[in-house]
């Protein structure tokens, strides 16, 4: 059930990234019938898949390693101007095994975009931003750590490429790091290495 709820909890996030993905669109659209400041290709929609890693305090200190998943993710977004833009992502990290138990965590993530166009086809970006995590712990007495579900807002931030296939298709590369909230009172590092594709508008 719980497993459900998150995925339906995903699909919820993802129609409303579609949503917004839209609304820019046709925003978009009737600016440009008024002035020439709207360029194609400033938004866009997208869906990655990369490998997490929690960064998480093992408790006693026998688990030597960070762990991760595969994550999946979708985004939307667009850009003010050639430089700098706007994005809304949901990212589900996956589960973890540890302590006897297991660890999940996904998160809502809005975040500020610097972009530096180095070619027509070749771009640099950056953002910082927040993201409203959810995670649930579970783990053996025995380890000290901490078991329950957490949620709450944190620092995030992020550095990539964007390769530009056409003027609707790009890929990107990127590196995400998010501040989440675990039981007890704890905040732990889940970073996030994907890869995915752009559909631009």
């Amino acid at each position: 059930m719980k497993k459900l709820n998150r995925v339906m909890t995903g699909l919820l996030v993802a129609a409303a990234s579609m949503t917004f993905a839209a609304g820019v669109q046709a925003q978009n659209r009737m600016a440009s019938n008024q002035s020439s400041m709207y360029v194609p290709g400033s938004g866009y929609v997208g869906l990655s898949v990369g490998k997490s890693d929690f960064a998480l305090d093992n408790g006693i200190g026998i688990f030597g390693s960070d762990q991760g998943d595969t994550s999946y993710g979708i985004q939307a977004g667009g850009y003010f101007n050639n430089n700098f833009g706007i994005e809304l992502g949901y990212t589900d990290f996956g589960t973890v095994n540890r302590a006897g138990g297991s660890t999940t965590a996904d998160g809502v993530n809005l975040s500020l975009i610097g972009k530096m166009p180095l070619t027509p086809s070749f771009n640099l970006f950056g953002k910082v931003g927040t993201t409203y995590s959810r995670t649930e712990v579970s783990a053996r007495p025995s380890t000290g750590i901490v078991s329950g579900s957490e949620s709450g807002f944190g620092l995030s931030y992020g550095i990539g490429v964007e390769f530009v296939f056409t003027p609707q298709l790009s890929a990107v590369l990127q590196y995400e790091s998010q501040d989440m909230k675990f039981a007890g009172d704890r905040d732990d590092r889940v970073a996030n290495t994907s890869v995915g594709v752009r559909y631009r508008f």
